[in-house]
């Protein structure tokens, strides 16, 4: 980790106007649980809903687009990059910086809502599980967005067409589908951590481990790369 680069990496994401696009929908989602639970119904009427229908699907995997793509795809955009990269850091100390600067504030904005709506449905050992399983989906997730953001110009296009298109409608239609799913893997995890009633996984905790490993050192090692060949178009030109 670079002080430095993550200290500008976090200005830059906070200080900008779609930092409130993070904002909504963990209110939501916390308001829902709320209205939910104020109604009389059971958690475990609501709580899958709730929690996976619009937790694991909606909340945790759009905000870290949002900041996944941000911390370095905006930098490509305006070419700022280049002032970062012709400093002599090592590629990986960029990427790994500003994957833990999404990765924190994806787990920040996701899990204390997350942790929230467990509390709100009686279940604090679910809550607790929620914070790890969306701090796990953060890193993931950002993982992934952050190399999509160094190999294309529209990230966050291509970043929705796997949240929305994998993800969300062929993960509902083909099971197969959901061996790739990191929303599949973190809800595996949670109800590993915490069984309950209120959320189910679809695949195996091993495989979810071992995929959502898979994921991070993949896309962390690939954009690291990517970065080094970035570099060298822009020095060169």
């Amino acid at each position: 980790m670079n002080a430095t680069i993550a200290m500008i990496t976090a200005r830059g994401l906070l200080g900008r106007r779609r930092i409130w696009l993070l904002v909504p929908l963990p209110l939501m989602l916390i308001g829902l649980a709320i209205l939910a639970r104020a109604f009389g119904p059971a958690p475990a009427e609501w709580g899958e809903g709730i929690i996976g229908g619009l937790g694991f699907t909606a909340v945790l995997p759009v905000i870290a687009l949002i900041v996944g793509t941000g911390v370095l795809g905006s930098e490509i955009d305006d070419g700022t990059i280049t002032h970062i990269l012709a400093k002599p850091l090592p590629r990986s100390e960029i990427i790994l910086t500003k994957l833990g600067v999404a990765t924190g504030v994806t787990g920040l904005f996701a899990g204390v809502p997350l942790f929230l709506v467990g509390l709100i449905a009686g279940e604090q050992a679910l809550a607790f599980a929620l914070v790890v399983g969306a701090v796990i989906g953060a890193l993931a997730y950002c993982s992934l967005f952050l190399l999509i953001s160094v190999v294309t110009r529209r990230p966050v296009l291509v970043g929705l067409a796997y949240v929305v298109l994998w993800e969300g409608t062929l993960g509902n239609i083909l099971s197969g589908t959901q061996k790739l799913s990191i929303q599949q893997y973190v809800q595996a995890i949670v109800d590993w951590l915490a069984p309950t009633e209120l959320l189910h996984g679809n695949v195996s905790v091993p495989l979810s481990c071992v995929m959502a490993g898979v994921f991070i050192i993949a896309s962390t090692a690939y954009a690291i790369q990517r970065l080094r060949t970035l570099s060298v178009a822009g020095e060169t030109g």
